[in-house]
């Protein structure tokens, strides 16, 4: 537990309502989706796709419990990056701005690293979880929420309905359900978030932003540019994970989805360009 997660410990064990308040927030937020696997089926076969059904759900609780906790003194540094990245960036999709509010929620919540301890939204969650009596189930959801991140891959065709995606340079490949309905063609090469099952009620992962389709630069120019980001870098995959997750400064990837929109339509973004190439921005 990081130094702002023992404060707003501190601040919820004397905050009997607002604990309440948090508690009956989550139970709404997830109160329809299934955790056991009939209610799974019944949701496939009513068109809902429930691996997507509770991953909303606790992206909705943690912007509930954001708001709960930002105008506590210790969250000003968190409120400061993320203030200046929506004044900046105004967040809410094409045509405003190619920084869709799923992209930018999931990044603000989970990947905007603040304060002494490099803690986020997500991870101060999870500390005060059990003072909350947070659910097993949204504490898991949650916390896959966190694990995750933006990742660059190539579109390899379907399966059963599903996309599947091989990840550059760990070479990973992914079944993959995208709400956004853009089902892409092969070869293409992808910048989204996936999220992986939950206990064991499906077998693929969830897009869970809307896809940016990378335009312009293939898979060859991609891997030199993060080959030559991880050089020196003892344990690959973790750097990898480390670089796209956090960049190199917090706004980094903000800037780079800014600067390489190209055009989008009703279930994507296209981008052109490469973030160490500023001529090749549309708009650097």
């Amino acid at each position: 537990m990081g130094a702002i997660s023992k404060k707003l410990a501190a601040r919820f064990r004397k905050a009997k309502k607002q604990r309440g308040d948090l508690r009956r927030q989550a139970a709404a937020d997830f109160a329809t989706v299934p955790t056991d696997v009939n209610s799974v089926e019944s949701l496939v076969r009513s068109g809902h796709d429930p691996l997507h059904a509770a991953y909303v759900a606790a992206q909705n609780f943690t912007s509930f419990f954001a708001e709960a906790v930002s105008p506590f003194a210790e969250f000003d540094p968190y409120c400061r990056i993320v203030g200046r990245a929506q004044e900046e960036y105004m967040p809410g999709g094409p045509p405003m701005s190619p920084l869709t509010t799923s992209y930018f929620t999931t990044w603000a919540f989970f990947d905007v690293r603040f304060g002494p301890d490099r803690e986020t939204i997500g991870t101060c969650l999870l500390d005060v979880a059990d003072l909350l009596g947070m659910d097993p189930f949204v504490a898991e959801t949650i916390r896959q929420l966190q694990g995750s991140r933006m990742g660059i891959y190539e579109h390899l065709g379907t399966d059963g309905g599903r996309c599947r995606l091989r990840e550059l340079v760990t070479d990973e490949e992914f079944r993959c359900h995208v709400p956004a309905g853009y089902r892409g063609t092969p070869g293409e090469l992808w910048y989204i978030r996936l999220c992986p099952p939950l206990l064991g009620l499906v077998d693929y992962h969830i897009g869970f932003t809307t896809p940016y389709v990378l335009l312009g630069f293939g898979k060859a120019d991609w891997l030199a540019y993060l080959n030559k980001s991880l050089l020196g870098a003892g344990d690959t995959r973790a750097a990898l994970h480390q670089f796209l997750k956090f960049g190199k400064g917090p706004n980094a990837w903000n800037e780079f989805i800014f600067l390489a929109y190209h055009h989008h339509q009703h279930e994507a973004i296209f981008l052109t360009g490469l973030p160490d190439v500023k001529g090749s921005l549309p708009h650097a």
